[in-house]
Parts: structure tokens; sequence; C-alpha cells
């Protein structure tokens, strides 16, 4: 299935001096006609500067109208507003692989314009669900906390539970640079692409996205769109959108598998609500919009893959909580829409373990339709349980351990002990280090190799017998 282009209406522009009212990033303007929700209106100060701005609500004969680079030297006089009869769209193209976009999708690497292919509603279009697949495959990021326990499947939608300090943003670049699929390189293989989206992000983030991404090979398959903290707050709104847009086009239409990775959405959500306050809407959870939940998944909602179309869109979605605070509106919200999450751990930042995955929280929902089929999937299922059941027996050892020593516990307790210790700087603190599928597995099995095999109660006797060490 091709993702086709929806031919544009017949322009139709309509301009108006009759701004009543400026507050914070919108403009509202009186007696207007035939104005649709989101069409796009060009706004010009009186100095005869233009930019755009989008219809948020229309009542009547009045409208209100989202600034995108804000409403400074505007007056209620002079100012004018054009409105242009189409919605906003992104300019795509198989040639924005290897670039740097702004927020807004306009290039800023010095390199040339990008001749658009199509031009497509930042909004996207919804997937039939009658077409909609279910995802499964794989998609390996190089990281065992993920790949091993809580495994990517192709056009899932999983999100990175973060806190402020912790290192998410290099485990983005990280995962940018290693994530591929099998039989994703050489000739004949699987096109697989990046699309990362940088939202909210300071000048020296920014400066190290790019640095990571040229430094190796992935700045050639990946687009990337930096917004900055101090670009306009509206852009924020358009970032993931625009993203979301070139790697559906990407997907459906050039049939690549599509990693989008947006980070930070709690800065999208920030800059929701402040646009919420300026419109004076009735705030919900500390003063988050209560439409919130239904704009997320507007954007969470894009990921998937279509029947008869080689193409998927995967996310994974990075987001800071507040306070670390897991039931805050934002990571309580995603996790609702989305299929898992991964979080990261304080203590183990402490610990210098990178990256601070805290597995027991983390779940992947479609980690079993993607890690195969038969042997292949019983064995890593079995794998992954074992490592789960041993790492929750040492972490509950600890707490013990704080009460009455170690002097007290068995034997076999201090072994689940020091396997607890053992995960953490092996498995977890890989480093920087890639690790194929195969290699985090053979690892799984190194670090179950001390323990008897009568403890590894949830992996069958059959792989026991084949690959736990103590018995060849």
């Amino acid at each position: 299935m091709m993702l086709k282009t929806i031919p544009r209406p017949r322009l139709v522009t309509k301009e108006y001096c009759t701004v009543t009212q400026i507050k914070g990033p919108l403009i509202f303007v009186d007696r207007i006609a035939d104005v649709a929700y989101n069409e796009i209106v060009e706004i010009t100060d009186p100095e005869g500067n233009s930019r755009l701005g989008q219809v948020l609500e229309v009542d009547r004969q009045r409208c209100m109208v989202r600034v995108f680079l804000g409403t400074s030297g505007l007056d209620l006089e002079k100012t004018r507003a054009r409105f242009k009869g189409d919605v906003a769209r992104q300019d795509v193209s198989l040639s924005m692989l290897g670039r740097v976009l702004d927020g807004s999708g306009q290039p800023i690497d010095g390199g040339p314009p990008i001749i658009p292919e199509a031009s497509l509603d930042i909004n996207g279009l919804p997937i039939n669900p009658s077409v909609r697949t279910h995802p499964s495959e794989f998609i390996q990021t190089g990281v065992s906390a993920i790949d091993g326990l809580n495994t990517l499947t192709r056009g899932q939608k999983l999100p990175i539970f973060s806190g402020a300090g912790l290192p998410a943003n290099e485990l983005a670049a990280q995962i940018t640079a290693q994530a591929r699929i099998a039989g994703s390189q050489g000739k004949g293989g699987e096109p697989f692409s990046v699309v990362f989206a940088a939202i909210g992000i300071t000048h020296r983030e920014a400066a190290f996205f790019m640095d990571q991404f040229r430094a190796s090979d992935a700045i050639e398959r990946t687009v990337l769109f930096i917004n900055r903290a101090d670009d306009p707050t509206i852009e924020r709104l358009l970032t993931p959108r625009a993203a979301l847009t070139a790697a559906e086009y990407l997907a459906f239409t050039h049939h690549h598998h599509v990693l989008a990775i947006l980070t930070d959405m709690t800065n999208y959500c920030e800059a929701l609500r402040e646009t919420a306050a300026a419109s004076e809407e009735v705030p919900g959870r500390r003063g988050y919009p209560g439409y919130m939940y239904s704009d997320l998944a507007s954007l969470y909602e894009r990921a998937g893959r279509i029947r008869g179309n080689q193409g998927s869109v995967t996310q994974l979605v990075i987001l800071t909580m507040p306070d670390d605070d897991i039931t805050h509106p934002i990571p309580d919200l995603t996790g609702y829409i989305t299929e898992g999450q991964i979080v990261l751990s304080r203590e183990l930042h402490r610990k210098g373990i990178y990256p601070p995955i805290d597995v027991l929280p983390s779940l992947s929902r479609l980690m079993n339709s993607g890690i195969g089929a038969g042997k292949t999937r019983a064995d890593h299922r079995a794998v992954a349980d074992q490592l789960y059941a041993l790492y929750a027996q040492g972490r509950d050892l600890r707490r013990l351990v704080a009460i009455i020593g170690e002097a007290a516990l068995s034997a076999e307790d201090r072994q689940v002990l020091n396997f607890a210790r053992q995960f953490e700087e092996k498995f977890v603190g890989q480093g920087q280090v890639e690790r194929e599928i195969a290699n985090t597995l053979d690892l799984a099995w190194e670090l179950l190799a001390p323990m008897p095999a009568e403890s590894l109660k949830r992996v069958p006797r059959e792989y026991i017998e084949k690959y736990h060490r103590r018995n060849k």
C-alpha cells in the first residue's frame, strides 16, 4: 500500500485587518468568514515582515490563531492576517536522509534546499484499523537490557522514562548509532532509517547530538529535526508532527523500516500547557490541558505497520519524569497509550552503571512478537524470565542484608546476591559497547553458569542441558 498524497485544495486567500486581541503566542481575529480549523495563517506585522500561524479555534465570526514565531512586534491596528486556505504541510523527499532540519522542517545544516517529492499534512493520515498489522520482528538496539529483556519490535511504540540529570540523551544517541534490523546491511537488504526529533533542547545538547551522529555512519541514514530551547515555544508542537510525517513518508512510500526517536516529550507537554493557559482553557491535572491524552495519542498512534506494505514506523519516545515521579501526568498518560516502558534508575546512575536501565519496572508488552518463533523464541523468553527472577530475588536480599548483615545469609543466598551485582555491572552496565543479540544471550548464560542447575526454575530442562556451562 502506497501512502498517497492528498491533492491540495484550491487556495483561496483572505486577508483581515481585524485583530482584536494579542495574548502570549495567540492572536484573535474578528469578523471572519469561511475559516477552517488548523488552517495556516500568514501574519504581517507593521514593518511588513511575515510570520506563520495556525487556526486553533473558530467560533462563528471569530477565530484564535497560534503564531509560530511569537507575537513580538505585532499590534492591533496595523497587523494583517491572511488565511491561506490550506493546512500545515511538510515537504518530504528521500534526500532528507543525512540532513539537519529545524523544528518546522527547514534545513539548518548549510546544505541546499530539499527538493520535495511530496507535500504532506503534518497531522498525518490515520492508519485504517482494518489494514493495520500487529507489530512483529525485532529491531536490535545493541543495548542488552533492551534487546535481551525488553525487546523493541517493528511497529511498536516504546517510551524511555528518564529523570533530570540521567543520561537519556546519551542513550538516545547510542541507540540511533547502533539500531539495525536483520538483513538491513548489504545489497538487497531491507532499508532502515532513523528519524530523530530533539524537542526543546539546549545548544550544548544540540551540538552533542550532531557531533555524535557525524562521528558515526548513522547520519547517512538519519533525518535530524532540532528544536532548541530558545526557539519559539509553539514550534515544539510542530517538531514531532513534522518528524513523524517524514517517518511515514520514508516507511509507507519508500518502504523503509523507520525508527522515530522523540526526545524530550516533557518539553512538548510543557509547550502544550503554556498554549492552553494562554487561551484560558480550563486546566486538568497539574495544569495540563484535559485533552493532553488525546493529543499525545495522536502522535504515538502514528507508529505501526500496514498490511501489504514492507515499511514500518517504530517509536522510541524519551521523556523526563518531573521529580522522578512515574505517576506524573506525562509518564502516566504515555504509559496508557504505549506498549510498555524502559525506566532509567538514579540509583544505578550513582553507582556509575551505564546505561542505568532498571529492568524490574521496565516492560515491553510486544516482546514475544519480536523475538522470533519456535525454539529461538522459547530460548530467549526463558533466559529473560530467569534473569528477571534471580535479579528480583537479589534485590530483595539486599534489603534483608541491610537489616541482618550478609554473614547471616545462606551460601545459596550469597550466590544470588553476587549474581545481582554481576548482572548490574556486566549485563546492564555495558557502557558504549554495542552488543549483537547473540552476544547478549551468551552473556546471560555466562552469568547463569555459577548458579546450580536446580535453581534455574524458569528455564526448560532441554536448554539447561544445552547451554548451562556447569553441565558441559
